[in-house]
């Protein structure tokens, strides 16, 4: 897969190529020598012909240049004090690498290929600073063609690519968009191989959390109860332009974090629980596909939730969360849409047809149940059912060592300041379960779920405060009537 390259990133090449360097000078302090500096200027401001002819005619020589050899410094390490010349070295070697391919593998073939540019990395705590900037990008590039040449990766890779995560997460934190911009593209470019996904999972809490909390900021869930915004389902299109989303982040970037989410996807078996635990993707997605205002967006967002779905690991846990998402309505509005994109329309397919095939399973208990797992409690025929509370109360409050109104109780415990309606479809839930199984009143009561009904008299939203008091009437009635 291929990006452009950021504009920050190439607007940041080309000053850096126009300032005049006194190279000269550097030779006469000793800072660079005299055969460096003709290598230099043999491939420096020439036709990209005339430099691949003379890479091609010497590969060693540019090895050494940029990598030092025989125990020698890199021109890198030699002009460590000039930091004009470490810029201009850091986009020279880009630009030799896009240029020249079969150069990446030369260096690649050296003892040591990462060694001159990791410590850069941590030159400098300035998000801004171009010397880390540049050798993030050289490194990804470089070690994205050595994961192609060594599969079953390396020590050195190894090494190299935990401090490039590093590196790249603490950038996607920054508040510059085309900085964010960067990190992401470079871990676009690594997240090529089996291994190199694993590691991003390893060390999550660094890499894969900035990338959500941007998706959040997309969505404008971001300092919010999340999970009342993202299940309230209100979100439409219009919420979107062709610059952005309402929220101010660029379709091009919330495009490239998708995008690396996506490629992360793929193992969907080791992380697609986690995402759901740690991150809420799949009432998130869903809600970001309801926003979502290109097609490409549509379609690598569907294209992940195939992804996480389609392992039989995931789907006791993942699909009952899509249902009580409400994904299978959103994925029919869809595809009432006139889409053009084969893969989008292909991946709609799946998906719809996976959702299609669990919901037609499940009894009137499973959907119920998925509603209360998932924190996303709507006016669903259950809960005003008496037969379903007559039939399904003591289930409800027995199975699986009272799962059900241990999540109950955490549901109520919020506050949900988006979705009011969640509190008051909660407080009906309790006041049927009191009904139904009285005698299991000191059970819920050590729950706090009767001392949280009850302050929630008190509570403005009317609906709420409505069925709250039925409900404690509900335990008021058993407690005079015994």
């Amino acid at each position: 897969m291929s990006l452009d390259p950021p504009t920050y990133l190439n607007s940041l090449s080309n000053n850096i190529r126009a300032r005049p360097i006194s190279w000269d000078g550097a030779v006469r302090a000793a800072t660079i020598t005299d055969q460096e500096l003709k290598k230099i200027k043999a491939v420096d401001k020439v036709r990209k012909e005339q430099r691949r002819q003379t890479i091609e005619n010497d590969y060693g020589a540019y090895v050494s240049l940029l990598l030092g050899s025989d125990g020698g410094k890199s021109v890198l390490e030699s002009a460590a004090k000039r930091t004009d010349i470490v810029q201009y070295i850091l986009v020279l070697s880009n630009d030799l690498i896009s240029d020249v391919p079969d150069l990446a593998a030369h260096l690649l073939e050296h003892p040591d290929p990462f060694k001159p540019f990791v410590p850069l990395l941590s030159q400098s705590s300035n998000p801004e600073d171009p010397i880390p900037l540049l050798t993030s990008s050289v490194l990804a590039t470089l070690i994205a063609k050595a994961q192609s040449m060594y599969p079953k990766s390396t020590a050195k890779i190894d090494e190299a690519l935990p401090k490039l995560y590093k590196y790249l997460s603490d950038l996607t934190k920054s508040q510059d968009s085309g900085l964010q911009d960067i990190a992401v593209q470079g871990f676009s470019t690594v997240l090529q191989t089996k291994k190199s996904r694993e590691l991003f999972w390893k060390q999550r809490s660094e890499t894969v959390q900035p990338l959500f909390d941007i998706l959040k900021t997309a969505a404008g869930t971001a300092g919010k109860d999340s999970e009342s915004t993202i299940y309230s389902g209100g979100a439409s299109i219009r919420s979107a332009t062709d610059s952005g989303l309402s929220s101010g982040v660029s379709i091009q970037l919330l495009y490239h974090v998708l995008l690396t989410i996506w490629q992360l996807s793929f193992e969907g078996a080791l992380v697609g629980k986690g995402l759901q635990e740690e991150q809420e993707i799949i009432p998130l997605y869903t809600y970001l596909l309801r926003l979502s205002p290109k097609e490409k967006t549509t379609r690598v967002l569907l294209s992940t939730l195939v992804n996480l779905l389609s392992p039989s690991k995931n789907r006791s846990t993942l699909l009952p969360t899509a249902v009580a998402a409400r994904l299978p309505q959103l994925l029919l509005n869809l595809k009432a849409r006139h889409l053009a994109d084969q893969d989008l329309i292909e991946d709609l397919s799946s998906l719809a047809d996976m959702l299609s095939d669990y919901t037609s399973s499940q009894t009137t208990f499973d959907e119920y149940s998925s509603e209360i797992l998932a924190s996303q409690l709507r006016w669903s025929p259950p809960h005003r059912d008496a037969n379903f509370w007559r039939e399904n109360a003591a289930k409800i409050i027995n199975e699986n060592r009272n799962e059900l109104p241990k999540k109950l109780a955490e549901i109520l415990s919020k506050s949900w300041d988006h979705d009011k309606q969640v509190l008051a479809v909660a407080c009906n839930d309790v006041g049927w379960l009191v009904k139904e199984c009285p005698d299991k009143r000191t059970l819920l009561e050590k729950m706090g779920i009767k001392s949280r009904v009850m302050e929630l008299m008190n509570e403005p939203n009317e609906s709420v405060r409505w069925e709250s008091l039925k409900a404690t009437g509900e335990w008021l009635r058993y407690n005079f009537e015994s």
